[in-house]
């Protein structure tokens, strides 16, 4: 699955770069499927900042997924590698749950558009049913798809609903 989603907010680019990168904590009341999020590791070389944070979401769950899915399902680290010369974050995510059968991971780019900045988040994520653990042979194929199925129906509306809270976040803390 390709990962492809836009967001404009109209604040200056470093601005709203450096609120992704350094007020993950503040922004968390804006993601309604994010319970927490604990910062692993912060480190900053040669003009970037390497860090890894560990997402526990929640939200919105189908029934039918309810069944079999528990926080490990709904749980991920993220690593990433913040570049401030051209504004782009290069992600790599380690689900919880399937970890050897799941691999996903991109970059974002921060571009600048007048008084705007577009973020062109950019990934592919990839089910690798033959690597599934613990699940008969034939069923495997199923539980790819529906694994993938729910992440994709999760991935885009985080992601513009990410965008738009650091653009209520910018609004009020700019008014202050």
């Amino acid at each position: 699955m390709i990962i492809s989603v836009d967001t404009q907010i109209p604040f200056p680019r470093l601005l709203v770069f450096q609120t992704y990168r350094d007020k993950l904590q503040e922004l968390l009341p804006y993601m309604e499927n994010v319970h927490r999020i604990e910062p692993k590791s912060y480190r900053q070389e040669n003009g970037r900042v390497f860090c890894t944070n560990e997402w526990h979401g929640g939200g919105e769950i189908p029934s039918l997924a309810r069944a079999f899915m528990n926080e490990q399902m709904l749980s991920w680290t993220e690593h990433n590698i913040w570049n401030e010369a051209d504004f782009s974050l290069e992600w790599r995510i380690t689900t919880h749950a399937f970890t050897e059968a799941v691999l996903c991971s991109g970059k974002n780019y921060f571009l600048e558009q007048g008084a705007m900045t577009l973020v062109k988040n950019r990934g592919e994520l990839v089910i690798q049913s033959h690597k599934i653990a613990g699940i008969p042979e034939f069923l495997k194929g199923q539980v790819a798809g529906f694994v993938e199925e729910v992440l994709s129906q999760k991935i885009g509306p985080n992601l513009i609903q990410m965008g738009e809270g650091v653009r209520q976040y910018l609004e009020k803390t700019a008014a202050c």
